[in-house]
């Protein structure tokens, strides 16, 4: 077991649960910072924390919550408050895709992804960088995609929702910055999680060549965020992926796009 940390920064992570979330809530564990995981799988929060607690030797709070309900945010945000527990660092990870034709996907399922994608991040957001305004200081991280950068083909709504990450992330970058906050935005590419499958994404073989292990990607973006930088691609294959996008026409990078990753 480690030594008792001195680092009382709280960082709270959303979607924490799985994938880069529960890697966030590692890496940020092993630095010493104590953290309130968010998600909605109790029992795998409750066991992530059990061995961060012991691996690591520092407080875990443990917090079920469904973020597409806006009104559970406000009672995170009172609960944590009433506890004395001062989010420094909030990760906001959570996030959900799914892969199909526009018109062939069930309208809700859509719309749950407009909701927890977007509304509930923006709400998030807001709420605990008003804390953050207060004590001027704080770093926020919002994790978006590289989908973030073009129209997707079968990744509409998904692509479209992450666009907004990004911008929201680019402006508040310079919005929050006199108050004290660094807001930086994660975009990254595939990565080896769970996501592919709770999205029932194909994985063609080009995506198969750029896939990352979340370890680094994580990483990445937490240097990031302590740099300041307005935002992050992480991986040389998914930053040419980003520069190819930005040097070429909407006809020629989305055509490739959609052949990265429909086949």
């Amino acid at each position: 077991m480690h030594t008792k940390p001195t680092n009382q920064t709280w960082v709270l992570i959303t979607g924490a649960s799985s994938g880069l979330g529960e890697e966030f809530a590692r890496q940020y564990a092993q630095q010493g910072h104590p953290l309130v995981l968010v998600a909605r799988r109790l029992d795998r929060l409750q066991a992530l924390a059990e061995r961060l607690g012991q691996q690591f030797n520092v407080e875990v709070i443990v917090e079920q919550v469904d973020l597409s309900d806006i009104a559970a945010i406000g009672q995170l945000h009172a609960r944590l408050r009433g506890r004395g527990v001062v989010i420094d660092m909030l990760i906001n990870n959570a996030g959900h895709g799914l892969q199909g034709p526009f018109i062939d996907s069930q309208l809700d399922a859509a719309l749950a992804m407009v909701q927890l994608d977007i509304a509930s991040l923006t709400a998030v957001t807001h709420v605990f960088a008003r804390d953050m305004r207060e004590r001027r200081r704080g770093k926020i991280l919002l994790v978006a995609s590289l989908l973030a950068y073009q129209g997707v083909e079968n990744f509409a709504v998904y692509a479209a929702a992450k666009a907004y990450v990004l911008r929201l992330g680019e402006a508040l970058h310079r919005e929050l910055k006199r108050d004290g906050i660094t807001v930086t935005t994660l975009c990254p590419g595939v990565t080896e999680t769970g996501f592919a499958q709770a999205a029932q994404q194909k994985i063609t073989p080009i995506l198969k060549r750029l896939m990352m292990k979340p370890e680094p990607v994580v990483r990445i973006g937490m240097r990031a965020l302590e740099a300041g930088r307005m935002s992050v691609v992480p991986g040389l294959g998914n930053k040419a992926v980003a520069v190819f996008t930005w040097a070429t026409p909407r006809w020629l990078h989305q055509a490739v796009m959609s052949q990265t990753m429909n086949g």
